[in-house]
């Protein structure tokens, strides 16, 4: 993905903030690889786990931004932190920019574990209503150990539920929806000439329609950029770029160029 504003594309020098967490995420993602079982530990100390599991820590919120699960991963996300992420530290500055970049994260990680606690709750009442006790259900969780009774889709609830109680969460996507939704707001008719579209589109066009998938993904679990996306917590960091662009709009300084576009 690209962004053609004028003659903006000029500006090729990265911004403190951008340049540091590019630096950051890929000292993490290089470290993982080099250390032994390096991304085993790092992955049980720093993913984003569910608030139930007991590999769940406060610092997670944070930390789970800078582990990725492949090379793909990283890759997309830095490259949009740089595409779009320098545009808006050279207009708020380094400072209020980390506070909207992490509070991003930070709020996509909780409303992530927010819908996830409540679709446990479900799958949960699900199963003892269908003769498993909430002991039991715990027992399966963490030992993989106990009796599974007879019944139409138990199986597959369980697996459900497991999914959330042992799957964490991790990448900069939700931070990155965050400055996604930002850049839209403050541009809206940048052009995003993406790498398997060959028009530019909008990003008053292209961005509602990401976080649209997003959320038909989020509900109906059918994904067109395949499985294990956490697709709640990239709403969860638009919603939260959204709120803190309403509240910071009227007092962030005005960039000139917004009129040429």
């Amino acid at each position: 993905m690209a962004v053609k504003r004028g003659n903006v594309m000029g500006m090729n020098r990265l911004t403190p903030a951008v340049l540091g967490l590019v630096i950051a995420n890929a000292a993490v993602f290089v470290a993982g690889w080099l250390m032994p079982n390096g991304n085993e530990w790092l992955v049980e100390h720093g993913a984003f786990w569910f608030s139930a599991n007991p590999h769940f820590a406060l610092w997670q919120a944070v930390s789970y931004m800078f582990l990725h699960g492949g090379v793909g991963h990283i890759f997309f996300n830095m490259f949009a932190l740089v595409s779009f992420g320098g545009l808006l530290e050279r207009q708020w500055g380094t400072g209020r920019f980390l506070i909207f970049y992490f509070l991003c994260g930070v709020g996509a990680a909780l409303i992530h574990n927010g819908v996830n606690a409540y679709h446990y709750g479900v799958l949960q009442e699900r199963l003892v209503a269908q003769g498993l006790t909430p002991d039991a259900i715990r027992a399966l969780l963490t030992t993989g150990s106990g009796e599974i009774p007879e019944g139409a889709g138990v199986k597959a609830t369980l697996i459900e539920l497991y999914r959330i109680y042992a799957v964490p969460m991790l990448g900069a996507s939700g931070a990155i929806y965050g400055v996604l939704v930002a850049f839209g707001l403050l541009y809206p008719n940048a052009k995003l000439a993406l790498m398997f579209l060959p028009v530019p589109i909008a990003a008053k066009y292209f961005i509602p329609i990401m976080l649209g998938l997003d959320l038909l993904s989020g509900v109906t679990g059918f994904s067109l950029f395949g499985g294990g996306i956490a697709h709640f917590a990239h709403l969860g960091g638009a919603l939260i770029g959204f709120l803190l662009m309403l509240v910071w709009r009227r007092r962030l300084p005005r960039d000139p160029m917004r009129r040429t576009l």
